[in-house]
């Protein structure tokens, strides 16, 4: 298989409730047409932002099939889903039903609660899953904060090199450019390396990044672009001034909750995707009008994504 590299931005969708928590499929066309007016070519769905850890297995397929339905036809904008879990035969059944509904890729993170022992157990994972789709592109999902399985990911990709021949790349959300830049030039370039802290895409940028994978590209895509932009055109002090005012605004997640603030951030802009389900904690009215306020102060109509 020939290993494509993504480029420009990836939003990591919410995964869009009802009041009384079930999901709200409907306004999954609607969201689809706001992120490609945008410019996002892509949408990494049923991960830590679409609480796929917090749906069944059955709701987790159906995302995939309405994000499969709205996206069809558009071979610009790449669908794909994150099957990890802790059981690795529910992630192949999630990745047969990817592949069947026609998503471009699937994504594995470490089983996280019987972890692997070593690197070399989390490749026999990965080569688990992938070779259950051949034909589709694989990506392992890095993201040590939330599963407690940290290795480097070079050592990884050094572990699967000509043994998974769908192994495309790795979402990478963690914090070592030694490591990253170590994988971005591993085989010269072989594997797409896609950035996961948003926070940190200007500096991700600096070691060779092409695409990224983020949350708050859903609602501040115009912000990132810009970003990206500006350093391309070499103006560095702009890329630093927009990269700020990004952090300055994932600052106010942790300040309001969490991940379930991102959706406070989506209700915003003009798209509303409910709550977050249990154990998440989600903002009182009266935290989201001080939320409000902070956002607006932030000057984020000027920057957010429009529908």
């Amino acid at each position: 298989m020939t290993i494509e590299h993504l480029r420009k931005l990836i939003a990591a969708p919410f995964t869009p409730m009802h009041k009384d928590g079930s999901l709200n499929l409907s306004i999954i066309p609607e969201y689809y047409a706001m992120l490609k007016k945008n410019g996002v070519t892509g949408a990494f769905i049923n991960g830590s932002t679409g609480e796929g850890v917090s749906t069944t297995s059955q709701e987790k397929m159906q995302v995939t099939s309405a994000w499969a339905a709205a996206a069809k036809g558009d071979p610009d904008f790449k669908v794909m889903t994150l099957v990890g879990g802790t059981s690795l035969q529910d992630c192949i059944a999630q990745a047969l039903h990817a592949r069947e509904a026609g998503l471009y890729a699937v994504s594995l993170t470490a089983p996280f609660y019987f972890k692997p022992a070593h690197v070399n157990a989390l490749a026999e994972c990965c080569a688990m899953v992938a070779a259950a789709v051949p034909d589709m592109p694989f990506y392992y999902y890095h993201i040590p904060v939330l599963t407690g399985v940290g290795y480097a990911m070079i050592d990884l990709l050094k572990a699967v090199d000509g043994q998974v021949s769908n192994f495309a790349g790795v979402k990478y959300t963690h914090e070592d450019f030694m490591d990253y830049q170590s994988c971005i030039n591993f085989q010269n370039g072989k594997y797409d390396m896609l950035w996961g802290r948003d926070e940190n895409l200007l500096a991700s940028l600096a070691v060779g990044a092409k695409a990224g994978v983020g949350s708050t590209f859903n609602y501040a895509a115009p912000l990132y672009y810009r970003l990206m932009d500006a350093f391309a055109a070499g103006d560095l002090t702009q890329a630093q001034q927009l990269q700020q005012l990004s952090i300055d605004m994932i600052r106010l997640l942790g300040k309001y909750g969490g991940i379930a603030t991102g959706k406070a951030y989506m209700k915003m802009m003009g798209l509303d995707c409910g709550e977050f389900r249990l154990p998440v904690k989600n903002m009182s009215p009266v935290q989201f009008e001080a939320f409000q306020k902070e956002v607006t102060a932030l000057g984020f109509n000027e920057f957010c994504s429009r529908k």
